[in-house]
């Protein structure tokens, strides 16, 4: 069933956001916060990827707030979606993960800016008013890596080690490390499991992990540091 929190008789001139986030302490937060801004309104919210496309129709919002971490999906299959079937909605991505790792590749991914959940709540209104603004919001300190990527093109050498995976190897690799199996993940992803298995093989080639359960451990132990399990 999806959440929807609709703000009662809402002034028809403010911003309407949505909120996708899969701990309902973030969203209440980020909702008390939001509802204290006089042009803004919270108009719903959602806990996985599904329930937040279902909630666009129906709330009609001006800008997503998206966690990468979602119950029975990921914000980055959802970012993709909104571009493909809504690519005039701005996404602002709110997560706890790595900015050097995940900001630009959200971006590519058809987001419009990211913000790590350990930011003041005076930035994260920031953002917000610049995505609806129109413009990037990143961090000083990535939009200049960026920027000297753009300048000097690819890196010749990844900064981390997660760099070498492309966009679903990574995604794979996080769910692996969530606790997901190959049929979960295929099924997850809309996949086949071969193709899973060809993503684990990648993986580990890439990583220089030298067989399933080193890539099961070195996954776990990833996304510990992340403080996403």
């Amino acid at each position: 069933m999806a959440i929807n929190k609709p703000t009662p008789s809402a002034p028809q001139n403010l911003k309407r956001i949505l909120l996708v986030d899969d701990h309902p302490m973030v969203r209440e937060r980020l909702t008390e916060a939001i509802q204290r801004e006089p042009d803004l309104t919270v108009c719903g919210e959602a806990e996985d990827r599904f329930q937040a496309m279902e909630q666009i129709a129906s709330t009609r919002p001006d800008l997503m707030i998206v966690d990468l971490t979602l119950k029975r999906s990921h914000g980055m299959e959802l970012i993709k979606d909104i571009r493909s079937r809504h690519p005039d909605l701005a996404v602002l991505v709110v997560s706890m993960h790595d900015e050097m790792l995940h900001a630009e590749r959200v971006i590519r991914a058809g987001a419009r800016g990211y913000i790590t959940k350990q930011e003041a709540t005076r930035k994260i209104m920031v953002a917000i008013r610049t995505v609806l603004n129109g413009d990037i919001y990143l961090s000083e300190k990535m939009a200049a890596q960026i920027a000297a990527t753009a300048v000097g093109g690819a890196r010749t050498k990844p900064s981390l080690p997660m760099d070498k995976l492309s966009d679903r190897e990574l995604l794979v690799f996080e769910m692996i490390g969530q606790g997901h199996g190959t049929r979960q993940i295929a099924d997850e992803l809309h996949l086949d499991m071969r193709t899973v298995e060809t993503y684990r093989a990648r993986i580990k080639e890439k990583l220089s992990l030298k067989d399933a359960n080193d890539l099961l451990q070195h996954a776990i132990r990833w996304m510990q540091a992340e403080g996403s399990v």
